[in-house]
């Protein structure tokens, strides 16, 4: 004989609630009083029921899951940004499905169309850098937060952090460290982050009368790999930089990486400052000097968003921008500051 199914009676009777209340704390469609909704959960997790989020999206306008997609999950800063959205997004019983496009974008049209399949309640992204999902999210008119960086023209909800000021302060910071002939390891510049980093970077010198010769200037992916090759291109110049501004920590470990092979010292012979401060920062020798954006929080704010936008779709768009820090260690030294040479006209006699 077939066990028999859980259901919202069994539920209500352990918990002594109405089946009402417990269908309001499933679906998240009514506020119910915080001791009422504690008695539900605690009754679910004593029978062990777990409601059916695919067929109630088929029955309902939507399920409670939320799709979320992200472009590399081998990237550190993004499992961050998850985590962050999922601690809030469990709250209120919606749970991730987890899509990652390999920075793609064919891959991920792909990935929104599959989890379109879920009737999700709405959608996380942080697009790839050639991404075209716009149009398929205008046409779609279902809740969206994108995180970190977001299209061209996008007016809907966002969360990102300050790229333009984190990176003004990374670079002033090897300035005042007497640091002239400085470069920069971009990410993609078809990307806006890459494009604020530079900005920032652009700002600090300038504001500092430096000339920054073109060829300091390399263009990268955010990978650790491609911020080698930039930085061997870099170091292989002469004059090398004294100080290298990477757009994460990726390609700042890949810039160590490629000083180590050439037999230079980091910071002695060339300064580093990533931006991310991921765990490794910490562990990398020498300390990488990196610009902290909060990862857990932009996907905290994110996830509160989003849930926000599926009590009332028609509220105002929220684009929150998240301040920045610079966490210094080791990877900058101070040197002396390069001084003109002294006039080579005779000094005039001086009395006796």
């Amino acid at each position: 004989m077939a066990e028999r199914r859980l259901s919202t009676h069994d539920i209500a009777k352990r918990a002594k609630v109405s089946i009402g209340t417990v269908s309001n704390v499933v679906n998240g469609s009514t506020k119910v009083r915080e001791e009422l909704r504690v008695r539900v959960v605690q009754a679910m997790d004593e029978l062990g029921w777990q409601p059916n989020a695919l067929a109630r999206g088929l029955r309902m306008a939507s399920s409670n899951l939320i799709g979320m997609i992200i472009p590399d999950i081998t990237n550190p800063f993004f499992p961050s940004v998850v985590r962050g959205a999922e601690d809030v997004l469990s709250l209120h019983f919606h749970r991730i499905i987890l899509c990652n496009t390999d920075n793609s974008s064919t891959k991920e049209l792909g990935a929104f169309s599959d989890l379109r399949s879920f009737n999700p309640a709405g959608f996380l992204i942080i697009p790839s850098v050639d991404s075209g999902i716009e149009p398929m999210i205008t046409q779609y008119k279902k809740p969206v937060v994108f995180i970190d960086r977001s299209p061209a023209n996008w007016k809907g909800d966002s969360v990102k952090a300050n790229n333009e000021e984190g990176s003004y302060q990374a670079t002033k910071h090897l300035i005042v460290r007497g640091h002239r002939r400085l470069a920069i390891i971009t990410g993609p510049l078809r990307s806006s982050i890459g494009c604020e980093r530079l900005s920032g970077f652009q700002r600090a010198c300038k504001e500092a009368g430096l000339q920054i010769k073109s060829e300091f200037q390399q263009e990268a992916q955010f990978t650790r790999d491609s911020g080698y090759l930039a930085a061997r291109n870099l170091i292989s110049m002469l004059p090398r930089p004294t100080g290298i501004f990477a757009s994460n920590d990726l390609i700042a470990a890949g810039t160590l990486i490629a000083l180590r092979e050439a037999g230079l010292r980091c910071p002695q012979d060339v300064s580093i400052v990533g931006f991310d401060n991921l765990d490794f920062a910490e562990l990398t020798d020498p300390n990488l000097t990196s610009v902290h954006q909060p990862a857990y929080q932009m996907g905290k704010c994110a996830a509160r968003l989003l849930i926000e936008r599926i009590k009332q779709f028609d509220r105002p768009a929220e684009q929150l921008v998240l301040p920045t820090e610079l966490r210094t260690r080791s990877s900058v030294c101070t040197i002396a500051v390069e001084r003109p040479l002294p006039s080579r006209k005779k000094a005039a006699a001086q009395p006796r």
